[in-house]
């Protein structure tokens, strides 16, 4: 096992040069990866619509290629979800991510090819890695595994050729021997849909393991530590796992967790990475140990284009390239594909922390949103589920806002519901649960964790004194106009404003 350490170490430290190649050469990387997108797609259907063959600079393909979201790519995905190939990638699409839905849709299935397996998602993971030797080069992480926490969801057939799944689900179905030996639990558990089950599995499963390294989402990882310490009557993780020494998380905001991990790591040292793996693809990862951003991954089939914050509501806004961005300015994130997303607008926005390298932190959504625990609850969910919850009820409201409440030792994460009441509903319980339940009916990520009450429970929702809001806009010289109450936010900033307000 010491030597398979020290062998392992060695391999993925080699790739660091490379690594180092689009840290100095960023342009010429991104050229490269452009122009193998434009002469892969050549051929495609989509490839032949916008005339690929012809396309010579990156100023040809802004100027011909339309800005796109999934609305305007949804009737190829559907095609390509029914059988039909060669539409947006080349190569055969028979992989799909689900991820939380558009305006019209509870959840929308996001291409994954073979290609952004290889040259994306699996690449990340192995570069992580590498980033992780090279700044520990003493590390012993591969004497033992590495516990990965999946997704909630199984891979489905939609046909004979094609499934789905959530993104952690379709990369464990296709994980390489490497990332398989390496990894725990095995398939059959990683991929149950019975998250309490599940979660009884993994524990008996991984009890006895050596467990070095955790990947997972905050929220699912705390609820298995923390069952963990309660089944084996541990104060601490490392008298379960002693060789524990690296936590890999992204997805959410780390900030409100780290406090509870030190709680059940009693002051044990552990290393945490970050990273930003979306369904999309896979695209930046912590650089040092102890850095709140990451670096900016240039060569893994991803072509990067930037829109200005201000600019995002003009119908088609200019996109800038690496040269042209700056540092502490918002951006919203476009990409082009090794899956066969072209100009796509993923909804995310970054600013530049440093321009050499190219280093990021993800600043939120492009639109209003709370994703505390993976949730992903967008601003139209919410639309459409306090109304039917309002139909259901009786109820009239006025105005509203949400706002997450952090999981607490012995208590789980929720929402906060703060409503203006013009006709309050018979019983608040009644559109409490009415509420919950079209959230989940409207998103699919948002029921998958309050499923049975394991990362979320049922929301609480406070009916407020006529005026309350009023108050609040007048505090911040925001009366009239445009100006309006945020109706979702992924921080407590404004709740605890209203609280005040509220007695």
């Amino acid at each position: 096992m010491a030597f398979f350490n020290t062998l392992l170490s060695w391999f993925f430290k080699q790739r660091y040069d490379q690594i180092q190649f689009f840290i100095e050469e960023p342009l010429e990387s991104q050229q490269q990866v452009f122009s193998k997108l434009i002469t892969l797609a050549e051929d495609t259907v989509w490839g032949e619509t916008y005339g690929y063959s012809s396309i010579e600079t990156i100023a040809d393909f802004k100027n011909r290629v339309p800005l796109q979201d999934y609305e305007s790519l949804k009737p190829f995905i559907n095609r390509t979800m029914q059988g039909e190939q060669n539409l947006l990638w080349y190569s055969d699409i028979n992989w799909f991510a689900k991820s939380s839905g558009t305006t019209a849709d509870k959840s929308k299935f996001i291409p994954i090819s073979q290609d952004s397996l290889d040259e994306c998602h699996y690449k990340g993971g192995k570069d992580l890695l590498t980033l992780y030797c090279y700044n520990h080069p003493d590390t012993t992480i591969f004497s033992g595994k590495g516990l990965v926490m999946g997704g909630s969801h199984q891979v489905n057939p939609l046909n004979n050729a094609s499934a789905y799944g959530d993104l952690s689900a379709v990369l464990n179905q296709n994980m390489p021997w490497l990332g398989s030996v390496l990894r725990t639990p095995d398939l059959e558990v990683a991929l149950m849909d019975d998250w309490e089950l599940k979660i009884e599995k993994m524990i008996s499963t991984t009890l006895k393991q050596n467990v070095t390294h955790i990947a997972g989402v905050p929220t699912w990882t705390l609820v298995l530590l923390q069952n963990i310490l309660k089944k084996t009557g541990k104060s601490s993780i490392h008298e379960v796992w002693p060789q524990l020494e690296l936590y890999i998380h992204g997805g959410v905001n780390f900030a409100p967790y780290r406090n509870q991990f030190k709680q059940v790591l009693k002051g044990s040292a552990i290393n945490y990475y970050e990273t930003y793996n979306a369904s999309e693809g896979f695209f930046g990862i912590q650089l040092e140990q102890g850095a709140d951003d990451m670096l900016l991954m240039l060569d893994y089939g991803v072509f990067y284009e930037f829109i200005p914050i201000e600019h995002l509501e003009e119908e088609q806004p200019q996109t800038l390239q690496l040269d042209e961005v700056e540092i502490g300015k918002i951006y919203s994130l476009v990409i082009t594909t090794n899956g066969g997303l072209w100009r796509y607008k993923i909804g995310d926005t970054i600013t530049f922390t440093s321009l050499h390298p190219f280093k990021i932190k993800i600043a939120g959504r492009t639109k209003n949103f709370i994703n505390a625990f993976g949730e992903e609850l967008m601003v139209h969910n919410a639309e459409e589920a306090i109304a039917q919850a309002c139909i259901a009820t009786g109820a009239k409201l006025n105005d509203y806002t949400a706002a997450p409440l952090f999981m607490t030792a012995g208590a789980q994460g929720t929402h906060e519901w703060f409503i203006e009441f013009e006709q309050e509903p018979d019983s608040l319980t009644s559109f409490t649960l009415a509420l919950d339940n079209f959230l989940k009916a409207n998103n699919s990520d948002y029921e998958a964790k309050r499923q049975k009450d394991i990362a979320m429970v049922m929301p609480i929702v406070h009916a407020l004194p006529n005026g309350v809001f009023y108050q609040w806009l007048k505090s911040k010289n925001k009366l009239g106009g445009q100006h309006k109450v945020p109706r979702l936010c992924n921080d407590r900033v404004i709740a605890e404003e209203i609280v005040k307000l509220m007695y």
